[in-house]
């Protein structure tokens, strides 16, 4: 009695397979994923034999109507039997001195319950006698593979769809931190499909792929639409930069001095609200537009997009002695905006290194070049303390700083690089060295000033900077986001992502939490209005007193 009672629940669950209808969004995540795979572990086609891009539209109108699981898992069984005879090879073993970091790699997608337990074994099968490559990311490194998207028109769904599936999975094999994300990938996918088909012309796609590229979490993340550039003759803009602090934003510098001085504006100036929209309705207005490893660097992206706009008219409340002034202010094109007409022909160079009072050195990681390393290294270097400002994008100076600061040769920042004979995996390599052996090298206090501007190389070398082993880093939250960037250029847009895996040599992570410092001091609303650099100030306490 029990094997009938199975047996006819076998019958109905297998009825029930094969008679439950899928929704688009359903066969368009499975249809995704197994392009992707396809389109990396398939011998043939990661060997360029088939035009994949073709194959995926091709295939697209079957998948349409297949309306069924059983009709499904039966269009991409055809595809991939069509695709010829992979040969079996020898069980693939991993070379003995590679270390593999698979925080990253999942393939349990293959027994989707939207599959067929026959098209799940192709796919095993595929993984276990996949493409082989010697190919390493670095100079020449294609991330497009077999595929040309530069050119690609989004006023049809196909195309659209292409795109998606072509930089999901981008993302999904070589993306370095994709454990890191907040959501998902996988239900980034499943929420952005109907995205896609609902999407009625190029600039709704536009919008949808941008909020999907946000998803990384990556500070290194930038998308770019080539016609709403920054000088483009219509956008307008306020004529000062800005910062978020608490609920308000404050100028940081003035661009355009005349305008500012028309308005009242001036270093330390606090914005309360624009267009009537209080600053925290414009950070959750705009969160979504911009990823970031962590919300310094948010806020920083965030504001960038409040001080610009399409509009001369822009009403801005002001706090001023108290009270809440709103001024209406005109906003003009980037260039007037940032032109400073007062300091013309008067302002001053930033110092690449000085003696500050009381025997300091101060170096500004900025401005400072290679060539100039010697001279500084010259007359700082009977100094008690070397303070290094980092709260900028330094000049690649880190292996000649290194050599003075170091008693000995030290080992700074590890790296996962993708494996490319099988994409998701990820294998830590040799790091980098910084430092030689040198008795005379540098015995005062080194202090770094770091804050949420120090981002990729800064960060990079200020973990170099660590190793001389008298360090201290002084001022807040880093970008958080370390290691080089792959770049994707389109015709009408451009977006990137960090492509390498950053990492202390006791794989402590950087991504998203940056360069921890030793002492945290953050810019206030009231040092800025008096002046003051706070982060330095505190430094200068800690060499003097030790805390």
């Amino acid at each position: 009695m029990q094997k009938i009672t199975l047996l006819i629940l076998l019958v109905i669950s297998q009825i029930i397979y094969a008679q439950t209808k899928l929704t688009e969004t359903e066969k368009l995540v499975g249809t995704c994923k197994v392009w992707g795979f396809l389109k990396y572990y398939h011998p043939k086609v990661a060997n360029g034999d088939f035009n994949w891009d073709n194959q995926l539209l091709e295939v697209l109108p079957k998948i349409q109507q297949a309306e069924t699981k059983k009709e499904f898992s039966l269009v991409l069984e055809n595809w991939i039997d069509n695709l010829g005879t992979i040969k079996e090879i020898a069980p693939i073993t991993p070379p003995k001195d590679v270390e593999y970091f698979d925080k990253n790699f999942d393939l349990s997608w293959f027994n989707n319950k939207l599959f067929s337990k026959k098209l799940s074994k192709k796919l095993k099968f595929i993984e276990d006698n996949r493409f082989q490559t010697n190919e390493e990311i670095g100079p020449g490194y294609n991330p497009f593979k077999n595929g040309n998207y530069f050119d690609l028109k989004y006023d049809n769904k196909n195309s659209k769809i292409l795109w998606m599936c072509m930089y999901w999975n981008l993302v999904e094999y070589f993306f370095p931190y994709k454990y890191l994300m907040d959501q998902k990938w996988d239900v980034t996918l499943e929420k952005t499909i109907p995205l896609v088909l609902e999407s009625k012309n190029e600039d709704d796609f536009y919008t949808v792929i941008r909020k999907m590229a946000v998803k990384l979490d990556d500070s290194h993340v930038e998308f770019a639409i080539y016609k709403q550039g920054r000088f483009e003759d219509d956008k307008r803009y306020f004529p000062a930069s800005c910062k978020i602090i608490g609920d308000k934003m404050v100028v940081m510098e003035i661009l355009g001095d005349s305008l500012a001085q028309a308005d009242g504006i001036k270093i330390g100036s606090v914005i309360t609200k624009v267009n009537d929209k209080t600053i925290k309705e414009l950070i959750t207005e705009y969160r979504d537009l911009y990823s970031a490893s962590n919300e310094p660097v948010l806020l920083d992206k965030v504001v960038r997009k409040i001080l610009s706009g399409y509009s001369d008219n822009v009403n801005v409340e002001f706090f001023e002695e108290g009270k809440y002034i709103t001024k209406s202010m005109t906003w003009f094109n980037y260039h007037d905006s940032h032109r400073n007409e007062f300091m013309k022909g008067a302002t001053k160079k930033k110092d690449k290194f000085k003696l500050l009072d009381n025997n300091i050195g101060y170096v500004n990681m900025g401005v400072i070049k290679v060539k100039h390393v010697p001279d500084m290294i010259e007359a700082l270097k009977s100094t008690k303390a070397i303070i290094f400002d980092m709260r900028n994008y330094p000049n690649g100076t880190y292996e000649e700083i290194a050599n003075f600061l170091n008693a000995h040769e030290e080992n700074f920042a590890i790296y996962t690089y993708p494996d490319f004979s099988y994409p998701g995996r990820f294998k830590w390599t040799e790091g980098t060295n910084c430092g030689t052996e040198n008795k005379d090298n540098y015995k005062g206090k080194v202090i770094v000033l770091l804050n949420e501007d120090s981002m990729s190389q800064a960060e990079w070398t200020a973990m170099c900077f660590q190793t001389a082993g008298n360090t201290t880093i002084i001022g807040s939250q880093t970008a958080g986001a370390d290691g080089n960037v792959t770049e994707l250029d389109f015709k009408e847009f451009h977006t990137r992502y960090s492509g390498v895996g950053v990492y202390y040599p006791d794989k402590r992570e950087t991504q998203r939490i940056g360069i921890v410092p030793d002492i945290e001091v953050k810019p206030t609303i009231e040092g800025i209005q008096k002046g003051k650099d706070e982060v330095l100030d505190r430094a200068l306490v800690f060499i003097e007193t030790g805390k």
